[in-house]
Order: C-alpha cells, then sequence, then structure tokens
C-alpha cells in the first residue's frame, strides 16, 4: 500500500507540472500577439491624428481670418484700400448721421455667396498682399502656421445682422489642409456724435459772471437756444494756418482754430463788447446765429432705450441713488452703493471702461423727477459716460497727457493728414453725455465730445470745459465699444 500510493502520487504531480508551461507558453503568446496588435493600430492612427490636427489648426486660422475682418471695421487705419469704401458706414443721413443701415433697417451688405460685396483672392498678388503680408493682414505668428486663400463679404443670412464673413484657410505643411468657416456679424448701434459741444438749451447768461464756460478746439459747438460769451475773443475765429498744437486758448490774444463753427438756435450775446462796436456787434463768420426754427440746430440722438440696452449687452450698468451712490444691476436699493470713483476711474491712458450707462433713480426714462447727480471727481476717466441725470465735474488732480489726432484739413478725409497731437491734462477721454445738466466745479478738460440734455454751467466764474474733438466719433466708432461683433449661433465650418 505504501509504495501503491507512491506510484498514483507520482503521476499525479508530474501531470499538474506539465500543465503549468504550456499555459505560460500560451499567455506570453497571446500578450505578444496584443503587443503587436497595438503597435500596428498605433502606426494606423498616427496620420489619422496628425490629419485632425492639421484640419483643427486650418479651421482655427480660417476662424482667426474673420476675426482680422472684424478688426478692419474697429480700425480703419488697418483696412485695404481696395476695401475700405465698402467697410464704411454708407447709409443713413443729415438728421441720423452715417449708418451701416438704411431707414428700413436693411443692411449696406447686399450680395450673396456667388457674388459677394467684397471678394480678396490670394491668387491675386494684390489680394495676397492684403490678405498675408500687410500689416494690416494675418500676424507673423500665424503665418508661420498657414496663409489666407480666400476672403468673402456678403449680406446677412438673418434679417438684421450686418454681414456674412467666409473664410478659407490653409496650414503651411505637407501635405496642406484648407478649410473654410462662415458666420455673421451683427453691428452695434450708437449713434454718431458730430460735433464736439452738444447743449439742448441755452449756454451762458448776459449776467457778468454767467457767461458761456465752454471753450471748443477741432470742432463744431451746438446751442439750441442763445449763447452769451464774454467776449468777441472767446468765440474761435476759424483759420486755416492756425497752429495745431493742443495748445489751450488762455495764452492766447485771440482763440483760433481751423474747424470750429458755431451753430446757435437763438442770439449770441457778448456781455462785454469791444468799446468801438456799440450796439453793432460783428460777430465772426464761423458763428452762425438765429437757426431756429429753420434750418433748426440737430443734436444727435442718444435715446435711453436704445443706448440701455447697448450697455446690458456690450457695456456696464449702474443705476444712481439719489445720494449719487451707484448700484450694479440687480443690487437693491437698500444696499449701501458704490461711489462713483471707485467704479470710473482710470488709472492709466489706455484703461478703457467702453460704455458706461447709468440709469435714472427709479430706471425709468428720464423726466423732471428721476434725475440724481454724479459727482465725476476722478483724476481721468476714459470710455463712453452715458449718465440719465446731473453730473458735477470735480476732477480732483491734473489729468493725463494724451495722444490724439487732429481732424484732416477740410474737405479731405483722408487719415495721413491727421496731424499728432499730445494733450495734457486731459480729464475725460471719450463722450461724457448727460441728460440734465453738466455743472463744472473745477476746470476740466475732455478730448473727444461733451452732450448735455440742458446746459453746461460753471459753480465759480472762471471756471471751464475746454473740449477737444475726436473727429473718429463722427464715423461712429466709439473705443471699448464694438463696431460689429460674432452673431451667436451663425458659425459653421462649411468644408
Amino acid at each position: 500500500m505504501g509504495r501503491g500510493e507512491r506510484q498514483v502520487s507520482g503521476p499525479l504531480g508530474l501531470c499538474h507540472k506539465g500543465h503549468v508551461l504550456p499555459t505560460a507558453l500560451m499567455l506570453i503568446l497571446l500578450l505578444g500577439i496584443a503587443s503587436m496588435t497595438s503597435l500596428h493600430l498605433a502606426a494606423q492612427d498616427g496620420p489619422g491624428v496628425s490629419a485632425m490636427k492639421e484640419d483643427r489648426v486650418a479651421q482655427q486660422l480660417a476662424d482667426a481670418g474673420a476675426d482680422l475682418v472684424m478688426s478692419w471695421f474697429h480700425d480703419p487705419s488697418t483696412m485695404p484700400p481696395s476695401v475700405a469704401g465698402l467697410l464704411a458706414k454708407r447709409q443713413g443721413d443729415l438728421a441720423s448721421g452715417p449708418s451701416f443701415f438704411d431707414g428700413a433697417g436693411r443692411s449696406q451688405f447686399v450680395g450673396t455667396a456667388d457674388r459677394p460685396d467684397i471678394f480678396l483672392d490670394a491668387a491675386n498678388q494684390a489680394d495676397n498682399q492684403a490678405l498675408n503680408v500687410s500689416p494690416g493682414g494675418f500676424s507673423n505668428v500665424l503665418r508661420g502656421l498657414g496663409r489666407l486663400l480666400r476672403l468673402k463679404v456678403y449680406g446677412p443670412l438673418q434679417p438684421g445682422l450686418l454681414s456674412t464673413v467666409e473664410v478659407t484657410a490653409t496650414t503651411v505643411n505637407r501635405p496642406p489642409v484648407a478649410r473654410t468657416v462662415q458666420l455673421q456679424f451683427g453691428a452695434v448701434t450708437i449713434p454718431a456724435v458730430r460735433a464736439a459741444v452738444q447743449v439742448g438749451q441755452a449756454l451762458g447768461t448776459v449776467l457778468p459772471g454767467g457767461e458761456s464756460p465752454v471753450l471748443v478746439h477741432w470742432g463744431d459747438q451746438l446751442v439750441v437756444r442763445d449763447l452769451a460769451v464774454k467776449r468777441v475773443e472767446d468765440l474761435a475765429h476759424k483759420n486755416s494756418t492756425a497752429p495745431i498744437t493742443g495748445q489751450a486758448y488762455d495764452p492766447m490774444i485771440e482763440a483760433q482754430d481751423r474747424w470750429a463753427d458755431y451753430w446757435v438756435g437763438g442770439s449770441v450775446f457778448v456781455s462785454s463788447p469791444p468799446p468801438s462796436q456799440g450796439a453793432s456787434l460783428s460777430l465772426p463768420a464761423n458763428v452762425y446765429a438765429h437757426q431756429d426754427p429753420t434750418p433748426g440746430v440737430r443734436l444727435d440722438r442718444w435715446d435711453y432705450e436704445p443706448l440701455k440696452k447697448v450697455a446690458l449687452q456690450f457695456g456696464s450698468y449702474y443705476r444712481l441713488d439719489r445720494s449719487g451712490r451707484l448700484h450694479p444691476l440687480g443690487e437693491l436699493e437698500s444696499d449701501q452703493g458704490l461711489a462713483p470713483a471707485e467704479i470710473l476711474e482710470s488709472p492709466a491712458v489706455g484703461s478703457h471702461h467702453g460704455l458706461v450707462f447709468i440709469d435714472t433713480v427709479d430706471g425709468e426714462a428720464p423726466g423732471l423727477d428721476n434725475l440724481g447727480t454724479l459727482v465725476l471727481d476722478t483724476d481721468y476717466f476714459e470710455g463712453l459716460l452715458v449718465v440719465q441725470g446731473h453730473v458735477a465735474l470735480r476732477p480732483r488732480a491734473m489729468g493725463k497727457s494724451v495722444p490724439a489726432l487732429s481732424p484732416s484739413p477740410e474737405g479731405t478725409n483722408q487719415l495721413g493728414a491727421r496731424v499728432p497731437v499730445q494733450l495734457s491734462g486731459i480729464h475725460v477721454n471719450g463722450v461724457l453725455y448727460a441728460a440734465g445738466t453738466i455743472r463744472l466745479e473745477r476746470s476740466t478738460r475732455v478730448y473727444g465730445a461733451v452732450m448735455a440734455g440742458n446746459t453746461v454751467s460753471a459753480a465759480v466764474a472762471g471756471t471751464v470745459a475746454e473740449v477737444w474733438y475726436n473727429v473718429d466719433l463722427a464715423q461712429g466708432l466709439f473705443r471699448g465699444v464694438p463696431v460689429v461683433y460674432r452673431a451667436p449661433g451663425t458659425w459653421l465650418a462649411k468644408y
């Protein structure tokens, strides 16, 4: 029995050990096959991943081409000369100013994909220069990845939008990959500002010390009713050879400017006329009085509801309370609110606030009993400040030195003819609009424009607002606010 047991156990042990080796060999073989399969699949998938990457790069290049077109709208100096006239606002009228749309809301772009308003093809040397080589074309970084092949701009596919943009771009790797994207642009509608100063009532009074506190450079002054000044010399004489230096009028014996005109609905009063003139006062030839009722003094209309809508979509919105503090959208009246300087101070030139809309105390259209007073006591503000109330200007320091461009000589519209000037002591760089009265508590310098639904007054005689007009505003070009934008939901990769 002992030997029998040993004879039986021996074969069982050999059988167990014999099964382990084939199993291990089978596992090794299966792992080897799996590894070889993975390597084969990876080798096959490499070109596919690379193709997907190239496809994505080409699509992103085409998308960057659409951004390039958008930049042309925002900075006319970068527009290719061949399309500059087509991208400029060509609709509108004398009353409403330039616009992309006609009176019925139809876009100036009316072409189709087959017959576009604008077509640039890189196969053409001049078009390739505009798309890929010139300073207003593709940047050096993008040119290292690919180039633009074709660009089309034509009518919008949806009513109310501005245009359709279709861009084809290609990568530079071999083989190159070309892709086309299509999207639509909408346009932000803020009426152009065509005068340096616009006042909805009278400006100044004939009482000593109550004369107009506004001095204007480089643009027009519009006054719906009467204008009162202390001396005839306070009205800038129009002189085509006047210096373009950014110099204030204070040191001048007689104010002179190349572009200033005065349009006054009523009369012009001079509280201290020259003794030699007596009752028969001689005004400069660029002062046009008694314009009301015919032909009238047409102010640019910045209506309440449209501006509020634009601010809610593209800018900043605040409610002004009775104490002069600001409440962001959605905050309760019971909240403490913010001091204006906390929100509106621009620490440096270029710190642009865009469109800032400050509403009435009750959030309704301006009336007789819902206008608060905003105290603007910043050293420097840069942006479009729309106040549905009164404004007290109280700059607390010397302002900033701001680079500016003079208007072009009258009769021309060439960017190269504009003279670069450094304006010193600027407190407001942009547009200051008040539905009510603008009160000067300290002298203020503005580069841009000033608009008051009522008037501009001075707390103390000798306090003035000196305004240098930014002629870009006449074309509806407002820094910090988009001229055009990508319409949501319109982007499409075509092929």
